[in-house]
């Protein structure tokens, strides 16, 4: 699989889970991830299939009809007698949960919303298929949202972190000895993040290839698999260059020689690698705020909105399949531009 790209063994990766999971769910649930294929992608279908079998666990346990039942022996009819009250206890019910091994999961807003607009998107697809008469999932009233303020840097934050990837002065006495190995390809990675606003799962899928200095941009697969370039500046190339120097000399395992990003373990580095690396530094400069790699793409996000003032330039540059999904995560930076307008305008001169 060494000349697989990143992107593509990965999907391979998730295809055979997911045949691995609907193997778990009643059969008529094929058609279903059948019917979506086209319009999703692997990790979608993956969250799609997840969430279902929350869904048939809880008719199993919660519904005296089915208690009785294998998930596997659960068919389109007996979906079809469930109602709006049996969509209003599976939200109660996914509140406060145990799974298979007993342990408490909670759900909030925002994940029992997903878990259920996971449903209607199933039911939904039997619905518009006639094989189904009711649709409860449909007319279910779901939670209320409460928004929640963005969590991104400030710009001296920015310049704080940078500096401590790059000096490491305040890590622990064991983890700068871990820093004096993976210095240069920590700040590369970090001003890839913060220059760029490419999800994580874009920046570890980089290959070496994937660089293009001549024009300054990168190739990355966004979701979907849709193939386009994002274009760097003058900082994130200086770092860029200065870890493929480092690069060259190192012997990566097979399997791993196009990565861009190596662990110490010479392999292509992870998405929670990623994840703990930011956390890492982050809880040093701002240990308040809750950094995480989307955090920093929001970073970018809210800067290149302040110095453009182009919503449709962020969505484009940020992959956002619609400008809504921008504007919704940008809406107060446009209420504090309209309120900076009140004072531009003058009616009359000052005497």
């Amino acid at each position: 699989m060494a000349n697989i790209p990143y992107y593509e063994q990965k999907n391979r990766e998730n295809t055979l889970r997911l045949r691995e999971m609907i193997k778990e769910l009643p059969p008529f649930c094929s058609d279903f991830f059948r019917g979506i294929e086209p319009q999703t992608s692997s990790r979608t279908r993956i969250a799609y299939a997840y969430d279902l079998k929350v869904f048939f666990e809880f008719l199993k346990k919660e519904n005296p009809i089915f208690a009785d039942m294998d998930i596997r022996d659960i068919t389109l009819e007996h979906l079809d007698q469930l109602r709006v009250t049996d969509m209003e206890e599976y939200m109660e019910y996914l509140k406060y949960r145990f799974n298979d091994k007993n342990k408490e999961i909670v759900n909030k807003e925002r994940g029992i919303m997903r878990k259920m607009s996971s449903l209607k998107s199933f039911y939904n697809y039997y619905y518009r298929t006639e094989q189904l008469k009711n649709n409860p999932a449909a007319i279910a009233r779901l939670p209320k949202l409460h928004e929640k303020d963005i969590i991104r840097l400030d710009i001296d934050e920015v310049a704080m972190l940078l500096d401590e990837v790059e000096n490491g002065d305040a890590l622990p006495k064991k983890q700068r000895d871990f820093h004096e190995k993976t210095q240069v390809r920590d700040l590369a990675l970090m001003t890839l993040l913060l220059g760029t606003g490419i999800r994580v799962s874009e920046c570890v899928g980089l290959d070496i290839q994937d660089v293009d200095f001549k024009n300054s941009g990168l190739r990355i697969h966004r979701k979907g698999g849709k193939e386009v370039t994002v274009y760097f500046g003058d900082e994130v190339e200086e770092a860029l260059l200065n870890y493929l120097e480092e690069r060259k000399h190192l012997i990566p395992e097979e399997g791993h020689e196009n990565a861009l990003f190596l662990s110490l373990q010479m392999k292509r580095i992870s998405v929670r690698s990623v994840e703990n690396l930011v956390k890492k530094y982050a809880r040093i400069v701002t240990p308040l705020k809750k950094i995480t790699p989307h955090k920093l793409r929001s970073t970018y996000g809210t800067t290149l909105y302040q110095e453009t003032g182009d919503i449709y330039l962020v969505a484009d540059v940020l992959g956002h399949s619609d400008v809504n999904t921008t504007k919704k995560h940008y809406a107060a930076l446009d209420d504090a531009r309209r309120r900076s307008a009140r004072d531009k305008v003058r009616l009359r001169e000052e005497t």
